[in-house]
């Protein structure tokens, strides 16, 4: 089991006209591999943990995605090029951050070289769940 994590501060938009700075934490582990971890207000008294699908992440740096709880999209300079991205999580209650775009991006390429994209369920046997299944 490996495990791979970032720490970075993250802008949560209280209002428009209001923004907090919040430390946060992304990680992912090999023992499941299809999702990662957003810690947010990691150094906080009530810290707020999401855990949502690594191809989520990797798909929000690039376009919108995700409905529900959780919801990302790419911010992009005059270029094109993505800076960061806003994660809106929530049900009746919703929140929105933002998040620096290029130590994320370093950090998800990582664990891509730990665990390939389309190769997470490679080592599961299938057999053994069937049979814990019935």
């Amino acid at each position: 089991m490996k495990k791979c994590q970032l720490s970075l501060e993250v802008t949560h938009w209280v209002t428009s006209d209001l923004t907090l700075t919040l430390n946060s934490e992304i990680s992912y582990d090999t023992h499941d591999p299809l999702a990662v971890t957003l810690v947010l207000d990691s150094d906080g008294e009530r810290p707020v943990r999401w855990v949502f699908s690594r191809d989520l992440l990797a798909d929000g740096m690039s376009a919108r995605v995700g409905e529900g709880d959780v919801v990302l999209w790419p911010v992009c300079d005059l270029d094109g090029e993505p800076t960061s991205f806003c994660v809106r999580v929530g049900g009746a209650r919703t929140a929105l951050f933002e998040i620096p775009a290029g130590p994320v991006m370093t950090w998800l390429a990582g664990t891509y070289t730990m665990v390939p994209r389309g190769a997470e369920l490679d080592g599961v046997d299938w057999d053994e769940l069937v049979q814990l299944a019935e």
